[in-house]
């Protein structure tokens, strides 16, 4: 067993063992990929400061999400095609989060259903909306969430048009993946993934199979997705799904100040920073670098979380010293759970907190909600002079 001391090394191994149309489905980002990539690289611009000769016993990284209590405010994001990842791959990153006690909130895209993932886990967990044009579908999707016993609804509104990713159109993406010679060449390099997806049913998008007609394969199914999201997507749409729901909602793939107000006008429980992991409109600014515009926008009208290029603790620790309520982490689980399934994404969450606790420390902090901006070195031109 190769021993794990950063998000890094579960990637390399989850590389190893993830089929190449699963793995760059996840390790990718439209068109050139500078957003992608600004995503990580802008955390590693913000530095911190080292403070001595303060207690430091009894530490916490305890919080809160939405009022729910965490057990650091980091919170499993929504990724599509999880079961592609690993063999039951949400009902794993569920059970992953539930133990460690933190959010896990799973994708409308997801391959195991909402009503599995209930039937795998004790606690509630958070499901994400993708809107759709079938107005009956998407009506019957927040009802299921509802008697699952989904405790938060997350509407995804930065998906209306679906940005090009050029690496699944030449791999041709498809759920369970169509057998090319291509693709069952690499299949072969990977017995551990195929060992585990043969001792499962979970093979095809369990949210949609069974629940829309007309859709009987792979390629079939693909193409009904893509041309399912909602084009005509607007606030008012936002606000009635946010009623039909009755319960908290987190409004997923705010980047703009003007956005964020909206958000918080109509009465969002909590939104997300994100630009979907660089995966939609690429050229626009990470996340980390909207965040401080977005906070002084919507001040303490709704809680602020951030989503898009976390992968550490210190990551975490930049996001909430700047002023975010709380973290969303995506591609840092999905290594985790290719690399080793539920035992990966439990290893994802031990390095993020061990590396959130020791860097905290070392800045001279006890509790992560006393985190503030007077633990960074923030360049001047971080969030940039733009015309």
């Amino acid at each position: 067993m190769p021993v794990i001391t950063c998000i890094d090394d579960l990637k390399r191994l989850a590389r190893r063992r993830v089929p190449r149309m699963f793995w760059d489905y996840a390790e990718s980002g439209s068109w050139t990929e500078q957003t992608f990539r600004d995503n990580t690289a802008d955390f590693a611009r913000l530095r911190l400061r080292q403070r001595v000769a303060v207690d430091m016993t009894g530490r916490s990284t305890e919080s809160t999400m939405i009022g729910q209590q965490v057990a650091m405010p980091v919170a499993l994001a929504p990724v599509g095609l999880a079961g592609m990842q690993h063999a039951d791959g949400e009902i794993l990153a569920a059970r992953a989060a539930q133990a460690f006690g933190v959010p896990f909130c799973l994708s409308t895209m997801s391959i195991a259903s909402i009503e599995d993932v209930a039937a795998h886990t004790r606690k509630p967990f958070w499901f994400q909306l993708y809107t759709m044009k079938d107005q009956g579908f998407l009506g019957d999707l927040i009802a299921r969430a509802r008697s699952a016993g989904c405790s938060a609804l997350v509407i995804t509104v930065d998906l209306q048009i679906l940005g090009q990713r050029h690496k699944d159109l030449k791999n041709g993406l498809s759920a369970p993946p169509r057998l090319t010679p291509a693709v069952i060449a690499d299949l072969a390099t990977k017995w551990r993934w195929g060992s585990a997806m043969l001792g499962t049913r979970r093979r095809q998008f369990g949210n949609i199979v069974g629940h829309v007609s007309g859709v009987s394969d792979p390629s079939s199914l693909m193409s009904w997705t893509a041309e399912q999201f909602d084009p005509s997507l607007d606030w008012d749409k936002i606000a009635h799904l946010a009623e039909l729901w009755g319960g908290p909602v987190i409004i997923k793939g705010i980047l703009d100040a003007e956005d964020a107000r909206r958000a918080a006008e109509i009465g969002a429980t909590a939104i997300v920073v994100s630009n979907h992991g660089g995966r939609q409109l690429d050229g626009a600014l990470s996340s980390i670098r909207m965040l401080p515009a977005i906070l002084d926008a919507v001040g303490d009208r709704t809680e602020v979380h951030l989503d898009s290029g976390i992968r550490s603790g210190q990551d975490v620790l930049k996001a909430l010293a700047l002023g975010a309520r709380g973290t969303w982490i995506g591609r840092a689980w999905v290594y985790g759970l290719g690399a080793m399934g539920q035992a990966g994404v439990t290893r994802a969450l031990e390095v993020i907190a061990k590396e959130l606790d020791t860097s905290m420390a070392l800045c001279g902090v006890r509790r992560v909600g006393d985190l503030s901006r007077d633990v960074l070195l923030v360049p001047r031109d971080f969030t940039g002079d733009w015309g």
